[in-house]
């Protein structure tokens, strides 16, 4: 018999990751993981890191501080740093490797894009945005597609927001139970400087559209299907580069909040003003870009190939995971 396919996960302990090692080891792979503190090598173990990389089949990097905090410069900082150097850290390790992994999957994000109200965002037409938010994620996909790795296919997930038992979702629900699950409005609110860019060339935000009414777009993706996508990439050599991991129609605020009162059994959702947001963000220790941003991510790669989404219904998604 042949050895089972060795796949390396790095960045591995969030919700998505541990989702993705349960279902790797479920489709015959054997799993080794990269982390802060291991267990099969930690990120200041170059050695160990070459070694685990050398013969790999798969490799899938997640690392990076999460971004649900505030933006003040510590964490900017670091949500900048964990990313760019870890993902530096693996690319040294593919391009020195003796037998280098056929596939190497990075996380990017959706918010790459423009806040988009117009038309959404497909990998070939999308538009860059400013801001940190974007030079985080641009940044971090020019250290991933660096050089060339001849022998190694690479591909950047641009994920959506992802709905599952932790991330966002847990937290929107919990303000839609206590009454706080109207629409978000955006308007004015005081300067500030945590969206300012970062990295070599920081760009400037251009801001958040100030008329969105509650219906700037909502593009998520079930935890589900980042997993059957992941799994479709696996076996499609034709696909590499950037690829949107969302569902093909975005939703929008009003509609993701009208079905989170449902799903919690909430009468009433009180809308939430610019100023009383930001007081909640606060409280939260969130920002409020999570939810007034428009992210519209249409996945053109995936479609295009033949994937087939399990969940593109937001209320029914939302139901599943309740």
């Amino acid at each position: 018999m042949s050895e089972r396919p060795r796949a390396v996960v790095a960045g591995g302990s969030g919700f998505i990751g541990t989702a993705l090692i349960d279902d790797l080891r479920r489709r015959g792979y054997d799993v080794t993981r990269i982390g802060r503190s291991g267990p099969d090598a930690r990120w200041d173990q170059q050695a160990e890191i070459a070694a685990l990389v050398d013969g790999a089949d798969l490799l899938v990097n997640l690392a990076g501080k999460s971004v649900g905090c505030r933006y003040h410069d510590r964490n900017r900082n670091e949500i900048y740093r964990s990313r760019i150097a870890t993902t530096m850290a693996l690319h040294r390790a593919v391009d020195r490797a003796a037998e280098p992994p056929r596939l190497w999957l990075n996380a990017s994000t959706g918010t790459i894009y423009r806040h988009a109200m117009d038309r959404p965002q497909t990998e070939a037409a999308g538009e860059f945005g400013g801001g940190f938010s974007v030079d985080v994620a641009r940044n971090w996909e020019r250290v991933f597609s660096h050089g060339d790795l001849p022998r190694t296919r690479r591909v950047a997930l641009r994920m959506a927001i992802v709905l599952g038992d932790d991330g966002a979702l847990p937290m929107l629900r919990t303000a839609a139970r206590f009454g706080l699950g109207g629409p978000e409005y955006d308007g004015w609110w005081l300067p500030h400087r945590r969206y300012r860019g970062i990295g070599p060339h920081p760009t400037t935000s251009k801001g958040v559209d100030h008329h969105t009414g509650g219906r700037q777009r909502f593009s998520w993706i079930h935890i589900e299907d980042v997993l059957g996508a992941v799994e479709f990439l696996d076996t499609r050599a034709d696909l590499e580069g950037p690829v949107n991991l969302a569902v093909p129609e975005a939703s929008d605020n009003t509609t993701l909040m009208a079905g989170l009162r449902r799903t919690v059994g909430a009468r009433v959702g009180l809308p939430a003003p610019r100023w009383l947001l930001e007081i909640g963000m606060l409280v939260l220790r969130q920002e409020s870009e999570l939810v007034l941003k428009s992210r519209w991510v249409a996945p053109e790669k995936l479609l295009a190939a033949g994937f087939e989404f399990r969940h593109t219904d937001l209320e029914a998604a939302l139901r599943n995971l309740a």
